[in-house]
């Protein structure tokens, strides 16, 4: 960037300038206050704009809030049946649970048993040695 540069005033330091300097005041007192009613203009329509968006994202936010809370209406329903049947079905569960509750313990019992008796065989085989196939190289008579 050169140093002579020049930066571009806004409309309000226009105006301002117009108004201070009696040489150039009617153009720049023109140009600012055109400018400044530009600049009205174009925030009045970004206004406007962003009112008439905000307006349909709240519509859009109601609808959905409207749909949500039905949702959460159908879900509460469908709860409180739930909590309704809650003392019913303990009651089934209780009564199914304490018939295979023996069941279960004895089958697990049994599992144990067989498990541990694999065990004590597994184990006595290993600690016993096994017999040579060649014959003793000693007699093996008692001595009288």
């Amino acid at each position: 960037m050169s140093p002579k540069t020049e930066q571009r005033m806004t409309p309000g330091q226009r105006l301002s300038r117009g108004l201070k300097y009696s040489a150039v005041g009617p153009v720049d007192v023109t140009r600012g206050a055109l400018g400044l009613g530009a600049e009205s203009v174009r925030s009045s329509a970004a206004w406007v704009g962003n009112r008439y968006r905000r307006g349909r994202v709240a519509k859009q936010l109601r609808a959905d809030l409207a749909a949500a809370q039905d949702a959460l209406t159908a879900e509460l329903a469908e709860v409180q049946e739930a909590v309704a049947a809650l003392p019913e079905t303990l009651g089934k569960a209780r009564k199914s649970r304490s018939r295979t509750r023996p069941l279960v313990f004895v089958g697990v019992g049994v599992a144990v048993l067989a498990g541990g008796a694999a065990a004590f065989t597994i184990v006595r085989r290993s600690t016993q040695p096994e017999p040579s196939p060649l014959p003793p190289s000693v007699e093996v008579a008692p001595k009288p």
